[in-house]
């Protein structure tokens, strides 16, 4: 047998075994467990053979192959599976041991996994780990977050398998306590709907608005690469877009319009309820693969209402200048109130997350990297207290400059009746956000006059509350608590 192994790992599907590989090009000598023995000794007698890879048939066997203190990756579903495998796992090994999981784990539960495997002696990570199977194999983007001192075991191998950008910056940081690494992971995803919803929504205009084939929209989404608009999905939405059967037609266009998901999108969603935060553009990305889902509804009711797209009238060419502009202004609003997120769950969990490193990691080999990140970075380089992106000078010269676009857009979206939740909620989003005077004045009249619960007033001071007898006899007694 091979010397003890640097690290172990466990959970052999596509992502597991990349990462294996990945470590292994590195210098690192890995232990391996699957739950099903034979996916194990298929790995060891196929891909990792020859390799410093250590196959083993039990949990107790792969803790034996390691060095100490002891370092095991899960790569396992997350949920349920992840409390067993800790359960099964947890006596084979001594206090001091480091168990990490790379899975998408809420980040709640790795917060309560910290603390119940921190009561037993031993450190934990929930880290966050994006870039798909290609990543994992060749650099993904690493967010740990949970026990400093774990970090300092881990740091070595994580920075070397990370994906590298400007020459070697490691797309790899500590992100913060607890459960920061899986909540910026949530952020990650969450952003990453948004974009791909907003890429979508693009597409739609373009092929049912303006009428354009998908051989006209490869060479759009191939020239907006080239812009600030240059990421990994516009990337791959100009591949997709130019790729043919061997008969000439295009794929895309023959995979049925049903979207699924993961849950990490609602979870975001459901973090920003919690936090008070307006995440509506990600929300509305959510949304919109939920009602993609309901293919057969949509049918049935495209056909009672006879519901056909109206071709948008504007100069093909000059309409998608503006659709490029409103794309681009949107991006930004989705990332300014992912960032918005991640701030108050920062204040509320009371983690020092670092704004502008958490865009330099994402970079490279995660899902949306994208040359924007470098914007985002350089704004908290300028102002670490920056309270919302669009308040940055560059923003706000980016999005001054496409706002008249953006707004046509939606316009000629809403006449030709084509969807555009993600765009629209983004400039909903922006035009609230711009507006000093809401009308939430009546919406707390209404709710003073039916509930009694108060109020404050324009001419009086902040703080003082208020409650009227807008009948005449619901008396003066008023709701113990106003809560803004």
């Amino acid at each position: 047998m091979m010397n003890h192994a640097q690290i172990g790992l466990i959970g052999l599907a596509v992502m597991g075994e990349n990462l294996v590989m990945n470590m292994e090009s590195k210098g690192f000598t890995v232990a391996v467990y699957n739950r099903s023995p034979e996916r194990t000794e298929q790995f060891v007698n196929g891909r990792a053979k020859g390799k410093r890879i250590i196959g083993c048939q039990s949990v107790q066997e792969l803790a034996d192959a390691l060095e100490r203190p002891r370092k095991i990756m899960l790569m396992i579903r997350a949920g349920q599976a992840v409390d067993d495998m800790i359960e099964q796992l947890t006596p084979c090994l001594d206090p001091g041991d480091v168990i990490i999981d790379g899975g998408n784990s809420y980040f709640k539960d790795t917060m309560r996994r910290a603390e119940e495997l921190e009561q037993k002696g031993f450190l934990y990570l929930g880290t966050g780990v994006s870039g798909g199977e290609d990543g994992a194999l060749n650099g993904p983007c690493l967010m740990p977050g949970g026990c400093a001192q774990a970090w300092e075991l881990v740091e070595p191998i994580f920075t070397a398998i990370s994906a590298k950008v400007d020459g070697n910056v490691p797309c790899c940081a500590w992100i913060g306590g607890n459960g920061a690494g899986h909540f910026v992971k949530m952020i990650h995803n969450g952003i990453e709907y948004g974009d791909m919803q907003l890429i979508c929504e693009a597409y739609h205009l373009m092929r049912d608005g303006l009428g354009m084939s998908s051989a006209e929209m490869h060479e759009i989404f191939k020239q907006w690469n080239t812009t600030e608009l240059d990421s990994y999905l516009m990337e791959i939405t100009r591949d997709i877009m130019g790729f043919q059967e061997q008969n000439g037609e295009v794929v895309v266009e023959k995979i049925l319009d049903v979207a699924g998901q993961k849950g990490t999108g609602k979870w975001t969603c459901k973090a920003a309820l919690d936090e008070g935060i307006p995440l509506t553009l990600i929300s509305e990305a959510v949304s919109a693969r939920c009602i993609a889902a309901m293919k057969t509804e949509r049918i049935e009711a495209s056909a009672a209402y006879g519901k056909k797209c109206r071709t948008i009238r504007e100069e093909k060419g000059s309409f998608v200048e503006k659709i490029r502009k409103a794309l681009y202004a949107s991006k930004i609003i989705s990332y300014a109130q992912g960032y918005s997120l991640m701030r108050a769950a920062a204040d509320d969990y009371g983690w020092e997350l670092d704004y502008g490193n958490i865009a330099l990691i994402w970079r490279g080999g995660c899902i949306i990297r994208s040359v924007f990140l470098e914007k985002i970075k350089d704004a908290y380089e300028r102002n670490p207290q920056l309270l919302n992106l669009i308040l940055d000078p560059y923003f706000k010269e980016e999005i001054s400059f496409s706002i008249d676009a953006w707004r046509n857009v939606v316009v000629a979206a809403v006449e030709s009746g084509i969807p555009l939740p993600a765009m629209s909620a983004a400039l909903s989003w922006f035009d609230s956000y711009t507006c000093e005077s809401l009308p939430a004045n009546l919406l707390q009249a209404q709710r003073d006059y039916f509930g009694a619960h108060t109020y404050e007033r324009i001419d009086r001071p902040r703080g003082e509350i208020f409650h009227t007898n807008w009948t005449g006899h619901s008396g003066s007694t008023s709701s113990a608590n106003y809560t803004v």
